[in-house]
């Protein structure tokens, strides 16, 4: 979970470019509001100027002059305000849709280092292996281990491209829905299973309550409790055990995996769960990922109508917690 930071030359030569923009557009509204004052002053006063001071008609034109001119300062002053409060609203828009393009922009490149560095690594382990099958004679545990190796390796490519691929589908609304009566125990049991092959030294406490069934896609829960498992692992030291309980409580099934790790800040907790994010920056991060895994667990607890959320785990660590409203 690391965290897009824009490089600071291109954040503030975005904010010179503004201030400046801004603060010529706000004198230049200034500067037109008091040559249009001055204007109206002069024209009032040469008014003045025309008026004789034996003109039985003096108080009348005087205060006719006054009038115009007062309608004329209120005028100009409404107008100018509606003005500088649309173009400010204006400014302010702009200006924060081209921090977010940037932001955007800058996750989308780290995105593809991240890409990048985790496709590399299990393609050059596999070829490595392969390349040692092909040129060496090896005992057949060594050779055992080394298919084993390459599996794990092939398997980690297709999570990856299944994660993209999801991703895609699930923004461009394309994802063909399958929601059936699943027993979703079942489905967090073997996700665990699963789990424990891939991750043998990792520690699991799991409490689960058998046979609770829910309304949903079961490839995708499948992928959630994958992603969310995996989350842990990378971010909690591999002595540390994690928690994984399933209940129901009050018509609503709760689901909570909970690690001893590094924690999410509190600034961050609703951060994690947006596309490309993640805390720090692809040059200093420590941890494998792409930013697509929380994405998609959100995307999906959505998919299902359900709330997917992050707390502390005191003493320290985070919870991550699915809520299902049947």
């Amino acid at each position: 979970m690391k965290k897009v930071k824009l490089p600071f030359n291109k954040l503030q030569f975005v904010r010179i470019i503004y201030w400046l923009f801004l603060t010529y557009m706000v004198a230049a509204f200034i500067w037109w509001y008091v040559s249009l004052e001055n204007q109206n002053n002069q024209i009032a006063a040469v008014k003045f100027e025309s008026i004789q001071l034996n003109d039985p008609a003096l108080m009348v034109k005087v205060n006719s002059i006054n009038e115009v001119q007062l309608r004329k300062n209120k005028q100009y002053l409404g107008e100018g305000l509606t003005f500088l409060f649309l173009f400010l609203l204006g400014a302010i828009y702009v200006y924060r849709s081209l921090l977010k393009q940037i932001n955007y922009s800058q996750q989308q490149q780290n995105f593809m280092m991240a890409v990048t560095h985790e496709l590399k690594t299990p393609i050059a382990i596999a070829h490595l292996n392969l390349e040692t099958l092909l040129k060496r004679q090896l005992e057949p545990l060594q050779q055992k281990k080394i298919i084993e190796i390459t599996l794990q390796e092939t398997q980690r490519l297709d999570s990856l491209c299944n994660n993209i691929l999801l991703a895609s589908q699930l923004d461009m609304g394309q994802y063909e829905t399958n929601k059936q009566q699943i027993d979703f125990s079942n489905i967090v049991s073997s996700c665990i299973d699963s789990f424990k092959q891939r991750c043998p030294e990792r520690v699991c406490n799991a409490v689960i309550e058998p046979a609770i069934f829910i309304q949903g896609e079961p490839v995708l829960m499948q992928l959630l409790l994958s992603n969310l498992l995996e989350n842990a692992n990378k971010y909690s030291g591999p002595e540390l055990p994690i928690g994984i309980e399933l209940a129901t409580i009050n018509n609503k099934v709760i689901l909570r995996i909970m690690d001893q790790g590094v924690g999410v800040p509190l600034s961050e907790r609703e951060k994690i769960f947006q596309k490309f994010y993640r805390i720090g920056t692809e040059f200093t991060r420590s941890t494998k990922g792409t930013g697509l895994g929380l994405y998609l667990c959100k995307r999906i607890s959505d998919f299902h109508n359900a709330t997917l959320v992050v707390s502390s785990n005191e003493p320290k660590g985070s919870i991550f917690t699915l809520t299902y409203t049947a």
